[in-house]
């Protein structure tokens, strides 16, 4: 696939711009924030959005566009290592299920996702921190624990329609065990579908931090997180409303970046669908 396939899809490059300026700013943030993300200025407290206060301060006089940008590289960090537990536990779960299709490791391995799935990922965390205590980590691995089902349940559909593929059994009546085809013929073929569903839940691991942090589930004081800036403004909506607006639109415009890469790389990989959408 050549580069210039990628620029001629339009939610590809629209969602590339989007995730591209939200990771500079975290990026940045390592190094260099507008004020100490913080610093508590009393005087300069619920200043509207004006210079040098760029997007305004909230109740304790800090800077709102330092901790939108320290903000992004903890959604970044928490949906980037949740993603990863999900794919390093799932797919190898669903390339385990594929191999041996009807059999019990195949039932035991399904009705554990079925499980998995009956609890979303806010009741995850809830009975995570109830028993460890709410923070960042256990945040990460409430909404990777979700992950994982997903990631098996896509590995396991693309990896059956391959087994029954001229190569496969090849390589079967080559003598190659089922692991050893799993990694070296169906893991490459289902990569396509992995990196999609991987942008997808990337996105949705960003929401689930913010969604976490609204409700002291999630990253804590003093750690900037969106979702407890969204918090936070709840009782100042009327009389400061940037302080919600522009936690919430971080949190959009990131989602929807991520989405429409997604979408664009679904289009990408898949040319019958992007003919189908014509």
């Amino acid at each position: 696939m050549r580069i210039t396939d990628f620029l001629k899809s339009r939610n590809f490059v629209v969602g590339k711009i989007l995730t591209t300026i939200f990771c500079l700013a975290a990026l940045i943030s390592f190094f260099w924030t507008p004020f100490p993300v913080d610093g508590v200025d009393i005087p300069n407290k619920l200043q509207a959005p004006a210079w040098p206060y760029l997007l305004g301060t909230d109740h304790l006089g800090r800077d709102v566009l330092s901790m939108i940008m320290a903000g992004a590289r903890v959604s970044i960090a928490v949906a980037v290592l949740a993603v990863g537990i999900g794919m390093l536990v799932g797919v190898p779960l669903g390339l385990a299920a594929a191999a041996n299709k009807g059999k019990l490791l195949d039932e035991i391995i399904m009705r554990g996702n079925d499980l998995v799935f009956a609890f979303p990922s806010l009741v995850i965390a809830i009975l995570i921190t109830a028993i460890f205590g709410a923070s960042a980590v256990n945040a990460i691995i409430a909404i990777g624990i979700f992950n994982i089902p997903v990631f098996a349940r896509i590995t396991r559909g693309g990896a059956l329609s391959l087994w029954e593929r001229d190569y496969i059994l090849s390589a079967r009546v080559a003598g190659k065990s089922s692991t050893r085809i799993s990694l070296e013929h169906i893991l490459p073929n289902v990569m396509n579908l992995l990196i999609v569903q991987g942008t997808i839940q990337f996105s949705l691991g960003i929401l689930a931090e913010a969604g976490l942090s609204f409700v002291g589930l999630g990253v804590q004081p003093p750690i900037p997180s969106w979702g407890r800036m969204l918090a936070e403004s709840q009782t100042l909506i009327y009389t400061s409303p940037y302080l919600a607006l522009f936690p919430g639109m971080a949190i959009l415009l990131t989602v929807l970046g991520l989405n429409l890469m997604g979408d664009g790389l679904r289009d990408l990989f898949d040319p019958k669908l992007r003919e189908a959408r014509r």
